[in-house]
C-alpha cells in the first residue's frame, strides 16, 4: 500500500464542510464531489462509527464496483477514519481472498481544521500501486468540486 495526502483549504466553517462532504443532509452532495472518481460515485450505510459503508460506482455493464469499508472513528466536524476490508465485484462483497487481502487494512481519513472560519481538509489515504495514478489525478478534481459546492 502506498499512503498519500492531499490538502484544501476551503472557505467555509468546518461544520458546512463536514456535512456537504459526507453528504449528512443531502447524500447528492457527497455524489457531486466524487464525480471526478467517476459519474455514479454513491455510497450506502452511514458514517456512524462501527457502521459498514459501500462505496461504489456503476460499472459499464451497470454492475456495483467499489469498496467495502466500516467507519473507525467519527468526530462530527473533526475527524472520519474508515477502513477498507473488501472489494465490491458485480455487487458481490468480496472480502477474502488475495484481491482483497490487498485493501485490507487500508484507511482514508478525513481531517478537518477551522482557523478563522476557514477550513483546511487533510486526507490521509492507503491505495494500491496499480490505483496511485488514479488517486493522484483524480483526488485534486474531487476537491476542487468539493471546495465549489462549500463555499457557494
Amino acid at each position: 500500500m502506498e499512503k498519500l495526502q492531499f490538502k484544501i483549504s476551503i472557505n467555509a466553517p468546518a461544520s458546512r464542510v463536514y456535512d456537504i462532504m459526507l453528504g449528512i443532509k443531502n447524500k447528492s452532495t457527497y455524489e457531486q464531489w466524487t464525480s471526478a472518481f467517476n459519474p455514479t460515485s454513491t455510497y450506502e450505510g452511514n458514517w456512524e462509527k462501527e457502521s459498514k459503508v459501500l462505496f461504489f460506482s456503476l460499472n459499464e455493464q451497470g454492475e456495483k464496483v467499489g469498496m467495502v469499508s466500516k467507519v473507525i472513528e467519527n468526530i462530527t466536524n473533526k475527524f472520519v477514519s474508515i477502513q477498507y476490508y473488501g472489494f465490491l465485484k458485480a455487487g458481490e462483497e468480496i472480502t477474502e481472498g488475495p484481491e482483497a487481502e490487498k485493501w485490507a487494512n487500508g484507511f482514508e481519513n478525513y481531517i478537518f481544521d477551522e482557523e478563522n472560519g476557514s477550513t483546511t481538509v487533510t486526507i490521509e489515504l492507503d491505495t494500491t500501486d496499480d490505483f496511485l495514478d488514479y488517486m493522484n489525478q483524480s483526488y485534486s478534481t474531487a476537491l476542487n468540486k468539493l471546495k465549489e459546492l462549500c463555499e457557494k
